[in-house]
């Protein structure tokens, strides 16, 4: 069995193409997406964080309101980059929304990707310390959450308080238990797996990481998934982490999805630079008529490896359509692969 949910980019544009106009229009729809994905059974509702773009940013506000129109499905997010984040204000912000979802956040954390901006992180008051690089402080903020995500009091009480004080040292309000063990490190290299391991964050694995071996993408994506899940067996912790990873796949069953995605062109994994210094490898997406879908997706090693698959959904297509795209995989190529 796989837990299977979809991850949306929430972008926007002002064409007549785009069902998806203004900024309002992304934040509604991915509401009613959710409400509509749990109706079909679809385990989670995921969405990308990028700033300084015409795609979703802030998540909270968003999480908070799909955890108030739903009851079952998992709200989380892959990724929200930590370098632009206060990890105190955060934990704030993702206990209430946890609670009003019930305590069904799962939240995708990460140094972050490629930016609109250069070090957009700066504009929100965020500097490197000395000698350090802004992907460490990406990772110093993520511990930092985390940390706070235990509930443990730090703060020296006021000796006369507007409101009477529990004993001991304050903790950060609203705090959710469970939330901690609800937090994944979106890692792109086998390295910063291993990382989140020690720690004891879940893993989100996504289609671009770092080519550290020149293989096919999804073999060093299961390598990663491995060596992550062997150092959190050396690290001792007492649960069973979660792994997923995330595929473009869409199931040709008719003209609109022929139209859309049967043209081809992505049957191969890709090579780039991120940053100009780092070779990456950029996965391949996945288009077919549902029979030659399955045996394309039986080969995918690290989809094997993971408990958890992340459909991304063309999100300016609509809601009506992407229904009908997670529906699809559900009732043809899931079954089939004994995912469902």
């Amino acid at each position: 069995m796989k837990k299977i949910g979809f991850l949306s980019f929430g972008h926007w544009t002002p064409s007549p193409q785009s069902q998806t106009q203004c900024a309002a229009d992304t934040l509604l729809q991915s509401i009613d997406l959710a409400v509509e994905a749990e109706r079909l059974g679809v385990d989670g509702a995921y969405f990308r964080v990028h700033h300084f773009a015409r795609q979703l940013a802030s998540p909270f506000p968003l999480l908070a309101a799909v955890g108030a129109k739903t009851s079952t499905i998992e709200i989380g997010t892959a990724v929200i980059d930590m370098r632009y984040e206060n990890p105190h204000y955060m934990a704030e912000d993702a206990g209430a929304a946890d609670l009003i979802a019930g305590g069904r956040l799962q939240l995708g954390i990460s140094r972050g990707s490629p930016e609109q901006v250069i070090d957009g992180w700066r504009y929100f008051g965020y500097r490197p310390e000395e000698g350090e690089s802004d992907a460490e402080m990406g990772r110093r903020h993520a511990r930092e959450f985390f940390e706070l995500l235990r509930g443990q009091g730090f703060a020296q009480p006021n000796p006369r308080p507007m409101f009477p004080n529990p004993p001991g040292l304050l903790r950060l309000e609203p705090h959710s238990d469970g939330l901690r063990d609800r937090i994944w490190w979106g890692a792109g290299s086998n390295a910063t797996a291993v990382w989140a391991a020690k720690l004891g964050m879940n893993l989100q694995s996504s289609t671009l990481k770092d080519d550290e071996t020149g293989e096919p993408f999804h073999v060093q994506q299961a390598a990663q998934i491995r060596a992550f899940r062997a150092a959190w067996k050396e690290a001792g912790h007492a649960r069973t982490p979660r792994v997923s990873v995330s595929r473009s796949i869409f199931a040709l069953m008719d003209d609109r999805d022929r139209a859309y995605f049967g043209r081809g062109g992505q049957e191969g994994d890709k090579i780039g630079f991120i940053d100009q210094s780092t070779r990456a490898i950029f996965g391949r997406s996945y288009a077919a008529e549902p029979d030659v879908l399955v045996e394309q997706l039986r080969e995918d090693e690290a989809i094997a490896e993971a408990d958890t698959l992340l459909l991304t959904v063309p999100n300016q297509l609509g809601v009506e359509y992407n229904v009908h795209v997670l529906e699809a995989i559900l009732t043809t190529v899931a079954p089939a692969l004994g995912w469902r």
